[in-house]
């Protein structure tokens, strides 16, 4: 069989854009099998970490994890396809950063602030923005049921001041909003296990879920080796990785695994560390 592999172009398209919408990142077999996963696995629900909440009063949930585990979510961020082209765009040996689950529920998910992702983990310790997220659509994403919005070329701009702006952390809104004058604004509409892969400097948002239908993603990070952080956070320095084979994701399906293997608990590492990396 084969499977999607970046390509050249792509990886130019990357550097000038700072995102790379990856149809078919996943196949129809393994889509199937990362949604009946995440639909009938309580933890995703029952072991929410952060709900941030956005003007409207309107929440948007995750649960997340460090290492990956055993199962579908965790073979899905080791698979080589991902990896190999994680490790082609940022130059480098990767390791897994952490990753999570959004959960943007029908005519309840709220909206995100712009904002960049090394915004906020520029103070875990990380001295570049050597770091690469991957969101994968676990539902179809649209405009109506708030996709990720990004800006392209926006993660050559530099880290952009972070502060609390009406209660809420963002990227400051002046300086945001004259980007926004100067440099295209994309909407990522999705079908269901199409991915989406963004430098950790490119503004994104997205707006809250105006539909019947919600919206959920499984959204992967990852940290360049040389990127090792100087200083202990509530995600990991570096840790090997090991890669598995593409096949191993529709041969594992739709298990899961302990949730102590895998899923940070409320009570263990710190939520705040995932604010702002919503798509």
């Amino acid at each position: 069989m084969t499977y999607w592999q970046i390509t050249n172009d792509q990886l130019k398209r990357f550097d000038r854009d700072g995102f790379l919408l990856a149809r078919d990142l996943l196949n129809a077999q393994e889509t199937a099998c990362l949604v009946k996963a995440c639909r009938g696995d309580r933890r995703v629900r029952d072991e929410v970490i952060f709900d941030h909440v956005d003007p409207s009063g309107k929440p948007v949930q995750l649960t997340g994890w460090n290492h990956p585990g055993d199962d579908i979510y965790g073979t899905i961020s080791r698979s080589e396809r991902i990896v190999n082209a994680v490790e082609k765009i940022l130059n480098d040996e990767v390791y897994h950063y952490h990753s999570k689950i959004i959960l943007k529920e029908a005519r309840e998910g709220g909206a995100w602030e712009w904002h960049q992702d090394y915004g906020y983990w520029y103070h875990n310790g990380c001295l570049y923005p050597d770091l690469l997220s991957i969101s994968i659509a676990i539902d179809r994403a649209t405009q109506e049921n708030g996709c990720m919005q990004l800006v392209a070329g926006s993660h050559k701009l530099g880290r952009i001041e972070h502060g609390k702006y009406d209660g809420r952390i963002s990227a400051d809104p002046e300086r945001t909003a004259e980007v926004l004058k100067r440099l295209e604004l994309v909407y990522a509409q999705m079908k269901p296990g199409d991915g989406l892969f963004f430098h950790a400097n490119t503004l994104h948002r997205s707006d809250a879920n105006q539909t019947d239908t919600p919206r959920w993603s499984l959204i992967c990070c990852y940290n360049a080796r040389r990127n090792d952080p100087y200083k202990d956070s509530a995600h990991p320095g570096y840790t090997p990785l090991d890669k598995l084979p593409d096949a191993a994701i529709s041969e594992i399906g739709g298990r899961t695994s302990d949730p102590k293997k895998s899923f940070v608990h409320p009570e263990g590492e710190g939520g705040d560390s995932f604010e702002g990396v919503e798509d």
